[in-house]
Order: structure tokens, then sequence, then C-alpha cells
């Protein structure tokens, strides 16, 4: 029986796809093994969002003939999509297998197996995702690696074309999964004992589109599985945000009043400059219709910072807006130039001590903001998905997240285990790091 190993880099959709191959390699056969371990298989789901993306792609594949020199090594993802015709040789790798081939990946370690003795290179296996034809690669999992939540991907593919992203070149064009197999997959997890689901997708708002269905459509669906007791979405783009979304969602009793709003910059200019396609007043209704239909709702968000050409009051702007929306999570990201973008040929370009400074600021911006959000519950009642064990302050407790995607710990019992139950808790003051909103019952 032959062993494998997989490595994902990148995002949720990527982690997904990771699972489903790894299901793939089990079903024919393979022992699935720790990365570190000696495989006679070795997969990396590459990511290519930034340069350093790319280098840990490079990195991961180079380390795999270091552990086992003679093992198949699998390079497949956004990387190699974007990459591959020009690195094939200097990568490695026996296979190559890009975006929307994934599913082909047993069918092509045959191959390769059966064709040992063969001087010709590595196997490569893509497509041009760029042409609009392309359908949506179905991909299923019936675990996660995850002990409590599953991530279910659900579309792909972005049309947006932001000046700084290379995404929509290695995705191709959007493109969703039908309704029907999205309820097969998820009431097969929830059989498997899943009691929340994740929906992700590469650019999420557009699911459904040039069909007859769209997000709310799939999430009313999902409310009706028995065993999901919680969903969640994925990240979103404010302009989906709508009365009528709004209201069609918050009608839904297993819905998480969490939303991870894609801002990328607070100021107008900046965004013309990044090609998004809202307005700060358009984002800030977003805010508005969702603070209305759901009680103290989570939002959270990304920033970019140093985007060329933003001057010193573009970005008190942003801060400025940052403080104003309260969000109850900041990401920030200091911009770096990707290259194949518009933008990393923009006049402007911004020292990295600038991108530092001002990265720093609203950090401790996002920290404030996170902190009065964590500490408007205590007192208050929070339905929690346990996960798992650690220790805070000295002490050792069960963590997991309320539907807010609040961190909650409370102390643990010897007589006890609280793993992948939900309960009611109460929070009662945040631990000394401020990460974790301490609960009891």
């Amino acid at each position: 029986m032959k062993k494998a190993a997989l490595h994902n880099l990148g995002c949720k959709v990527n982690a997904y796809e990771t699972e489903a191959m790894e299901e793939l390699l089990k079903k024919d056969g393979f022992t699935i093994v720790e990365f570190d371990e000696i495989a006679d298989v070795y997969v990396i789901n590459t990511c290519s969002v930034t340069n350093i993306a790319d280098r840990k792609s490079r990195q991961m594949i180079h380390k795999c003939k270091k552990l086992n020199p003679t093992a198949c090594v699998v390079a497949a993802g956004c990387y190699v999509q974007n990459f591959g015709n020009e690195v094939a040789d200097e990568l490695g790798a026996d296979i190559i297998l890009g975006n929307n081939k994934k599913n082909e990946l047993v069918d092509r370690i045959h191959d390769y197996f059966g064709n040992l003795d063969s001087n010709d290179g590595p196997i490569m296996d893509w497509i041009d995702i760029n042409d609009g034809n392309v359908s949506y690669e179905n991909m299923h999992i019936e675990k996660d690696s995850e002990h409590t939540r599953a991530f279910v991907k659900v579309q792909d593919g972005c049309n947006q074309f932001c000046s700084y992203c290379i995404i929509p070149f290695a995705r191709g064009r959007i493109r969703s999964r039908d309704i029907d197999d999205v309820v097969e997959e998820v009431t097969g997890l929830a059989a498997n004992g899943y009691k929340e689901v994740v929906i992700t997708g590469i650019h999420l708002s557009s699911y459904g589109n040039g069909t007859d269905y769209n997000l709310a459509d799939l999430l009313e669906a999902i409310q009706k599985i028995d065993g999901v007791e919680r969903i969640r979405l994925g990240s979103l783009e404010p302009q989906i945000v709508t009365e009528d979304f709004a209201k069609r969602v918050s009608a839904l009793s297993k819905m998480c009043p969490h939303f991870h709003l894609s801002l990328q910059s607070g100021c107008d200019t900046v965004l013309v400059r990044m090609n998004r396609k809202y307005t700060i007043e358009e984002y800030t209704r977003g805010v508005e219709i969702l603070r209305k239909y759901f009680e103290n709702p989570a939002i959270t968000t990304d920033i970019i910072v140093g985007f060329p050409g933003e001057t010193e009051e573009e970005f008190d702007i942003t801060a400025n807006y940052v403080k104003e929306i309260a969000f109850y999570e900041l990401h920030v990201f200091a911009y770096s130039k990707r290259k194949g973008t518009k933008a990393a040929t923009m006049p402007g370009q911004l020292t990295n001590a600038v991108k530092k400074e001002r990265s720093a600021k609203l950090i401790s911006i996002g920290n404030e903001t996170t902190e009065a959000y964590r500490t408007s519950f205590i007192g208050k009642d929070l339905d929690i998905l346990f996960e798992e064990k650690a220790v805070i302050d000295g002490k050792e407790y069960f963590i997991g997240f309320s539907r807010e995607y609040i961190k909650c710990a409370i102390l643990a019992e010897d007589s006890k285990d609280y793993t992948n139950q939900i309960l009611v808790a109460k929070g009662t003051v945040l631990s000394k790091d401020k990460q974790y909103l301490i609960v009891e019952i």
C-alpha cells in the first residue's frame, strides 16, 4: 500500500480542495501520512496570491524531493496554473496539475507510475482557465481536517480584476456549483457529525451569477438540512448586502451573525486605483443594513496599506473610517508588488518603512475595536461550539467559537468533555492577553 502526504498553501478554497484530493487518494488505496514522513507521493497545493506565496510553493516542492528523492511529487493549484510553463523544468515536480484538473490527480499518478522508464519530463495537465466556457470542477469531501466545522467550496473564479490581484488569472471566470450537489455534500458532512459548515468560494458573492439561483437560495436550502446547526459565510463583497439579502438571511435560524466584508481601503480615491467596484458610501450602507437585521453582528474585513500612490491624507481617511465602522476584526496587509498585475507598474510605490508604520497604526486601531467588541459580550449569553482543550493563563480550558466568531474558553473539568458540543454560556471576563472571552455555564 503506497503512502501519500499532502500540504496546503493559501486560502480556505485551497484547503477544501486539498481535503478533496486526500479523499481521492484514500479511495484509491493510499495511506495518508504526515507531510514530514517518508511517502511515495507528495501533493503540494500551491498558492500564488503574493510573491511570498510563490516562493513558499517552490520551497515546499523542493522539500519533497529532499524527503524522498524517489517519490512522485505533484504540484497543483494557483502557482503552477500561473507559471507552470515557465518553471516546469526547475520545479522538479513529476506531475503538474493546474486548477480545474485536481479531480484527475489519481489518474495522473497512475500514469506516472505506469511510465517510470520514460524521460519525457513532468506530466503536465492544465487548461486555459480563463476560457469563459470552463465549467465548475466538482469536488467532494466527507470529512474535514477541522474537528467541528467543515469548509464547503461552492464557487470558483473571479471576474473583478482588482489592480493588485493575480487570482482571476489563476482561477478563471466565475462559475458555481449546483445547489443540489452542495446539499448532498453538506447532508453527508452533517451525518458525519459536523455541526457547522462554512460556505466559501473564490468570489462567493457571485455565487449563482448567470443561473436562476443565488447565494440566499443556497443558504435557505442548507438551513433545511438536519444535523447542521450553524451556517457561516466566507468573505463577501459589500455589494451583495441589500435589504432583500439581509432580510432573507436573517430569517435563517442557523445563520451565524458574522460577516467578513472585504474593504481593502477606506478611501474612495484609493478604491478607484484598486479597481474595486464600490464606494465608501455603498460599503457603509451595507454595514448599516447588516446591523439593522442582526443584533450586534461581527463585521470583519481586510485592509491593504501602502497601495501605490497612497498619500498620508488617504491613509488617515482609511484610519478614521476603520474607527467609525468599529470592525470586530481587522486583517491588515502591507501592499507588495505582484508580477502580472497593473498595480505592480503604477507610479508612487511606497517604501517598506512607510508601509510598516501604517500597518502598525491600523493594527493598533484594530486591536482596540476587537477588544471593545469582545468586551461587549461580558454578562451576555453566547452559543458556543467547543473544539478542543488549551492552556490559558496557566489553566486548562475547552475553547470554541461563538456564533459571532468570538473565541471563548470555559474552565475544563475532569469529568466533562465539551468537544463538538454547542452550549450556552455567559461571558465573564477577557483573558489576560485579550484573545479569549472566558465564559461559564
